[in-house]
This record gives C-alpha cells, sequence and structure tokens, in this order.
C-alpha cells in the first residue's frame, strides 16, 4: 500500500432518518398486524405485516401495507392505548368487538422490512438506521462509558447483558432477528457469543489495529492452529451460515473507527489476501511499527451510520475494525449469530441463566424472555425431550491440553 492510500476507504453514508414506523405491541410483547386474509392478528415476529405509521394530526394508527386504520385512546392509569377498528375495541389478540385490550406504540424501523431484506439479499449487508429507540441506546452509552459517559472507566466485571436489561433488549430486536432468519433461510439461529461490547479508544500512533478477516464461525484471515479450517474455504451459492449483526452504540464514523468492508466479499469463496494485512499478521508484536497500517485504500469501504443503527452482514465479507482518529471512544456492540446447526463460539447459557434469575429480567416482556431463550440456550430434542446443552466444567478440566 502507498502513502497516499492511507484512509483512502471509500464511505457509504447512511443517513439518520427523519422519522420512523410504529410497532404496536399487546402486554405480552406481540405485535399488532394485519393478516395475509386482512384480519387484525398478532404475531411474535416483525415483517411488513406488523408496521404501523401515526396518522397526522388525529389519535390514530394506519397500516403501511394494507391502509386499514386504528383509532387510539389513551388508556386509564397505564402506560399505552386502547385501540379501536369502526368503533370496536380490540382486545389482546387483535380480535374486534371483545373487552379493550392495552397496547403500547413503540419505536420501529425507518424502512420496511422487505426493503431492508430485499438489499441484504442483493448486497450480502443492511444498514437499519436508528432501528433501536435513543433511550436504550443513552442506556448502552452508560454501561460502556462512551458519549457522556466517556470519562469513566468501562471495567468489564460480568457479561454487559447482565449489567442492564437494554442489552436483552438489543438482543430480541425484532426486525434484525426476522431480517437474519431469512437470510439463513431458518427460524432457529442462535447467538455464537454473548453480547458483547467492542469499545475502540483513540488511537495513538502505536498500538494494534486489527486486520482483515470474516466473522465467525468462518474466521478465514484469523484462524489459529487450533481452528483452521473450522468452515473450510468454499464457494457455495444459498448457504449462509453465520451473520454478524452489530449494533452503532456510537455514531459510526470513518475519523471515529467505523467498520472497515470489503463489501461484496462474501461471494469470493475465500478469506482476505495476505498483503491487506489479514488477522494473524496484525496480532505479531513490532507489526505497526514495522509494517504500518493493514489496507486502508480506495477498494475497501467505510459504512457511516447514526446511533442506534443495526448493520448486518454475511460474516464471510471482509472487514475490520476502523482507527479512531478523533479524542473520543466509539462503542459497538457485537453479535456473531449462526443457525442451530453450527456449533457456537462460547457457551452463552451460564450469561443467560445469570440474567433470568436477576431482577434484570422483570423488564422484559413475554415474548422478549422466549426470544432471549431461542437465541442463547442450545438444545438437543429427543426422546427426553428438549434438553439444555452447556459446558461441563470438570470435564473441561480433564480434556486441557498437557503443558
Amino acid at each position: 500500500m502507498v502513502k497516499d492510500d492511507i484512509f483512502q476507504e471509500r464511505v457509504v453514508r447512511v443517513e439518520k432518518p427523519s422519522a420512523h414506523f410504529t410497532l404496536l405491541r399487546n402486554v405480552d410483547g406481540d405485535f399488532l398486524g394485519v393478516s395475509a386474509t386482512n384480519e387484525l392478528a398478532t404475531f411474535d415476529y416483525t415483517d411488513d405485516q406488523a408496521i404501523w405509521e401515526q396518522v397526522k394530526g388525529i389519535a390514530a394508527y394506519r397500516h403501511v401495507a394494507t391502509g386499514l386504520q386504528l383509532e387510539a385512546e389513551p388508556a386509564e392509569a397505564e402506560k399505552g392505548c386502547y385501540l379501536r377498528h369502526n368503533g370496536d375495541s380490540l382486545a389482546s389478540d387483535g380480535s374486534v368487538g371483545a373487552e379493550s385490550a392495552v397496547f403500547s406504540a413503540g419505536h420501529g424501523p425507518a424502512h420496511l422490512p422487505s426493503e431492508y431484506l430485499k438489499s441484504f439479499k442483493q448486497n450480502g449487508w443492511a444498514c437499519l438506521p436508528s432501528i433501536i429507540a435513543p433511550d436504550i441506546v443513552e442506556e448502552l452509552e452508560r454501561v460502556s462509558c462512551t458519549g457522556r459517559w466517556e470519562a469513566e472507566t468501562y471495567e468489564r466485571r460480568m457479561p454487559p447483558m447482565n449489567e442492564t436489561a437494554a442489552v436483552a433488549k438489543i438482543a430480541t430486536e425484532p426486525v434484525s432477528l426476522w431480517l437474519m432468519r431469512e437470510y439463513m433461510q431458518t427460524h432457529e439461529i442462535r447467538l455464537g457469543h454473548s453480547p458483547g461490547f467492542a469499545i475502540l479508544p483513540p488511537d495513538d500512533g502505536r498500538r494494534k489495529v486489527q486486520g482483515w478477516h470474516s466473522d465467525f464461525p468462518y474466521l478465514w484471515g484469523i484462524a489459529g492452529s487450533e481452528v483452521v479450517n473450522r468452515i473450510p474455504i468454499h464457494k457455495v451459492e444459498g448457504l449462509v451460515m453465520g451473520v454478524q449483526r452489530n449494533l452503532c452504540v456510537s455514531e459510526f464514523r470513518k475519523e471515529n473507527g467505523a467498520t472497515c468492508f470489503k463489501l461484496g466479499s462474501h461471494t469470493f469463496g475465500q478469506g482476505p489476501p495476505v498483503e491487506w494485512v489479514n488477522g494473524n499478521t496484525s496480532r505479531e508484536d513490532g507489526h505497526r511499527e514495522s509494517k504500518g497500517l493493514p489496507y486502508t485504500g480506495p477498494d475497501a469501504d467505510v459504512v457511516e451510520a447514526p446511533p442506534g443503527s443495526y448493520i448486518v452482514y454475511d460474516s464471510r465479507i471482509w472487514h475490520r475494525a476502523g482507527v479512531n482518529r478523533t479524542p473520543h471512544k466509539r462503542a459497538a456492540m457485537l453479535q456473531a449469530v449462526i443457525p442451530m446447526y453450527i456449533m457456537p463460539f462460547m457457551d452463552t447459557s451460564r450469561p443467560y441463566k445469570d440474567f433470568i434469575n436477576s431482577p434484570l429480567a422483570e423488564e422484559l416482556t413475554a415474548l422478549e424472555h422466549k426470544e432471549l431463550e431461542s437465541i442463547m440456550v442450545n438444545k438437543m430434542v429427543g426422546p427426553q425431550g428438549h434438553l439444555a446443552i452447556t459446558v461441563d466444567e470438570e470435564l473441561t478440566e480433564k480434556i486441557q491440553p498437557s503443558q
């Protein structure tokens, strides 16, 4: 890489939306929508059928796909509203003419889920700008000691999801879950590891910079001898064994170390070239001092996005963390997501058990509980029923390689 190529990556900017759609939830967290037969109903997932928009000037919501309109009335002494269709009250399952149920109107996507899915399938990645509500983002900033709290020092004493319910809420965000299930062509998806913060401090000109790689479960470009060929180099159309879902806790900009990508590289069937400096090479002591930065030239891309955005991408896409050339810390929350038939990278059962046994679990709806269990508990299903798979600590000690 010649000197003039330093920080010459192409910028792909996703702007902050001027408006968002609305998600209407019942007390259990199920989403109100309109079925394929044009009937009001509730769903445990969010595609176009569950997307509403607030009608300007009146207390009402319009279903985006069908135009069906609901009148809203504040619920006394409760947070939420009662909904009516043509004067008839809506029950918690969306049926009309029954006793009124309370629904909550919450932060939704800026575009229809089908539009995100089309982009995801065409390009191997998609950005859901500001999909996470601002109050949740602010809570993640507090815990990660960034934004208004950046003067504080982040000390990881426990998995982030056991510090705040905000982590469980972003992990169960419905639109991104639906997208990943559709992209990987299976409802049974799992977290490959517990959600974790990636906090990038200001660059001092000496610290190691992450090299180019593909993410879990492929790990092309960073696989050590113990995991080499975890997923062999291959080029297979249609089979996706991993999606990375990264939350921009801070605004992602080129200057503050937003992720660098080689967009489209998921179709190459191989990892990044050695000359770009892969993850193995960049970790070698003294590499930056002697060889400089990994590739930062115009054949790479930087996706810029506002806080609260999800960037979801095929795990085969070559990428690396950027270089933070600002005086402020940059935070993201990383989540590797896999189909259930792929072995996870880390055990997610312990942080899940700790969470559901803590007061934080009370902040989730019934649907959020269901989704969190679905993505964090690996199971065997057989004659004995559903059996949770976890780590046997005693056996783990016995199988450690001898020194």
